[in-house]
């Protein structure tokens, strides 16, 4: 209850917005198992669950580091993630309610403007954490461990890189490389078994910022080992990114395997 509080405290409207993410994440993951809502072979609901659920991670981790910022305007960057974050949950819920495309969607030009609509919301997101990222470099924090405040900036940072490869998949239209976008994935996420997927790199580079400085304070308490995890860290997100873009799934041999 004191972690809870202390989140409630720290930053109220991202709170409570994390707290409604994580609510509809419950509703859509149950959506999901209980409805044939389908699309290209999968729930539809699978989709909104995990972007709500996404978005509860992020904004409870920046709310919890941008506390330690003196002179930033944190209801500005708190409206403006809720607002940003908040259209692109609800628009993928909406979709997928009608087992229709959210991303990639030109169908027509509404749907088009809409989907250019979540770009721009996502670019804003990154830029604006970017934002955060470099006053976090430029600031001093003599209350904190130094190895806590290099996690927090190296996650920030690798956040930062992979939230930005958004664009490549925007570019392409596609997040599978060497194949269609099809069902052919592991359980809830969907990473395809057959081609690439750029979204493995993504997921892994974006959620740095949970987890280096989580390993930090816990396992880790020391600068050294932060910059070693955080650079293993970043090169496994690289490799993915690679094999990705070379049309190779992670998951093809153990679907091989599996098969036989």
């Amino acid at each position: 209850m004191s972690f809870i509080e202390q989140l409630k405290y720290r930053n109220e409207l991202l709170f409570y917005f994390g707290l409604a993410n994580l609510m509809a994440a419950i509703v859509f993951l149950v959506l999901a198992y209980t409805t044939n809502t389908m699309l290209n072979g999968v729930n539809a609901w699978f989709k909104p669950f995990k972007f709500a659920a996404s978005t509860v991670l992020y904004c409870w981790a920046v709310l919890w580091y941008c506390y330690y910022l003196k002179d930033f305007n944190i209801a500005l960057f708190s409206w403006t993630i809720v607002l940003t974050l908040g259209f692109e949950v609800a628009y993928i819920a909406f979709r997928a309610g009608r087992a229709e495309l959210s991303h990639f969607n030109t169908s027509t030009p509404l749907a088009g403007a809409l989907f250019a609509l979540m770009g721009i919301a996502a670019t804003v997101v990154t830029f604006y954490t970017g934002y955060v990222c470099v006053l976090f470099f430029t600031n001093k924090f003599p209350q904190l461990p130094a190895y806590y405040v290099w996690a927090i900036r190296l996650g920030l940072l690798l956040f930062i890189v992979f939230a930005l490869e958004g664009f490549v998949m925007g570019a392409a239209g596609s997040h599978t490389i060497g194949g269609s976008d099809d069902s052919h994935g592991i359980p809830v996420l969907n990473w395809s078994k057959k081609f690439g997927d750029l979204r493995i790199a993504h997921f892994i580079g974006m959620h740095a910022l949970q987890v280096l400085p989580l390993a930090s304070y816990y396992l880790l308490k020391n600068t050294k080992a932060v910059f070693l995890t955080a650079t293993l860290y970043g090169l496994l997100a690289v490799f993915t990114y690679v094999q990705a873009s070379k049309g190779i799934s992670l998951f093809k041999q153990q679907a091989n395997k599996a098969a036989l």
